[in-house]
């Protein structure tokens, strides 16, 4: 079961391809869930201030056509291959073009960076901080501790990263474990870029840390995620009380995140439920004239398609046991109950929900029809 997960991703891409996902366009919003609002945040990306290829605006720009909530300029504190043309001595200074840009827009922009070191610890994110230039110190620790100091949350970066990981396996180090110990690291990328790691989902299991996706983009989101045909960035769904970073930095204190990728949602399965229910909801359910056959009409109240696997004993009238639920569409559904019932309860396995490696969403679809 365990390879299943990426020839359903790749699933994905091809879907992605389809109309519905087309017409849809880029962005990728879900509903709100009890308590708290669905917001798309994308907490790793580069500009020309460290190794990205653009300027801040366009940053800014992009993550408006995404319809992201919010961003976080994250450049590499110790790599800075542009600073012959491009003299960086202030480290919040993408930050704070990108935030002058965005102030009439309803994109907030988190104050962050890149701690930019070999394994351990690799590469980590600091976001929410107050000051990038602080965090410019010889020893790994110290620049950890500076960074809870000024109240960041800290994720590791790309731990499946092939530069330092070559078979593409992220392994914890005994570095990492004393980070998580002394609460100087929170989360860890399960989705980086066009990558998505098992391991990292099964250290964030394991290790209580928070389940992020990013972007980490260097290039432009159009080319590197192919949005002229249907892809999307990915990026991080928090569940927070307000749209405000306070209350998003209590969220991913909280752990209250999916990763969203391909089409796909990775996360705990305490928040994939909820989201599920607010996605996926049943608009109408009647029979079909005298016939023991109940029409049922599917709501998919979000901008990703969702691909159910029957798991009950009856079957259909009209589909096999594999259904596509098309973004922001109704799918009518026809099931042969055998006899006229007043309620059925209908499991279903969600394909494109992982709430661990190699493990889907069981999703139970409670149908009452209509008299």
């Amino acid at each position: 079961m365990k390879f299943l997960v990426i020839p359903i991703l790749g699933l994905f891409s091809i879907l992605a391809t389809g109309q519905s996902i087309h017409q849809h366009g880029r962005v990728a919003k879900f509903p709100p869930i009890p308590g708290y609002l669905s917001l798309s945040c994308d907490f790793h990306i580069h500009t020309v201030f460290s190794d990205g290829s653009v300027w801040p605006d366009i940053r800014v720009q992009e993550a408006l056509k995404d319809s992201l909530d919010a961003v976080s300029m994250t450049e590499h504190l110790e790599y800075q291959p542009h600073k012959d043309d491009i003299p960086n001595p202030d480290r919040n200074k993408s930050f704070d073009i990108a935030s002058k840009i965005a102030k009439p827009y309803e994109l907030l922009v988190v104050k962050g960076a890149e701690i930019t070191r070999g394994m351990p610890p690799g590469h980590n994110n600091a976001i929410f901080i107050k000051d990038a230039n602080k965090l410019l110190q010889d020893d790994a620790l110290t620049v950890f501790k500076e960074a809870k100091n000024q109240g960041a949350f800290t994720f590791w970066n790309h731990p499946n990263w092939t530069a330092q990981r070559k078979d593409g396996v992220a392994r914890i180090t005994d570095f990492h474990k004393q980070l998580i110990n002394d609460n100087l690291l929170h989360g860890i990328e399960v989705v980086n870029d066009v990558t998505y790691s098992d391991e990292a989902f099964q250290m964030a299991l394991d290790y209580n840390l928070t389940i992020m996706g990013t972007s980490d983009i260097h290039g432009l989101v159009d080319w590197q995620f192919k949005i002229s045909e249907g892809g999307h960035r990915p990026f991080t769904l928090v569940f927070a009380k307000e749209k405000t970073e306070e209350s998003i930095r209590e969220a991913l204190f909280a752990k209250r995140t999916l990763a969203y990728f391909n089409h796909t949602l990775i996360g705990r399965e305490e928040w994939m439920m909820p989201m599920l229910n607010a996605a996926i909801t049943v608009h109408k359910a009647e029979y079909i004239g005298t016939s023991s056959i109940l029409e049922i009409s599917l709501k998919n109240d979000s901008d990703t398609p969702f691909l159910l696997l029957n798991e009950s004993k009856l079957n259909f009238h009209q589909h096999s046991g594999l259904i596509t639920l098309e973004p922001r569409t109704i799918t009518k559904i026809q099931l042969k109950t055998l006899e006229i019932l007043p309620s059925v309860e209908l499991p279903f396995k969600v394909i494109n929900a992982v709430i661990a490696p190699g493990k889907y969403a069981n999703f139970m679809l409670k149908v009452k029809v209509e008299e």
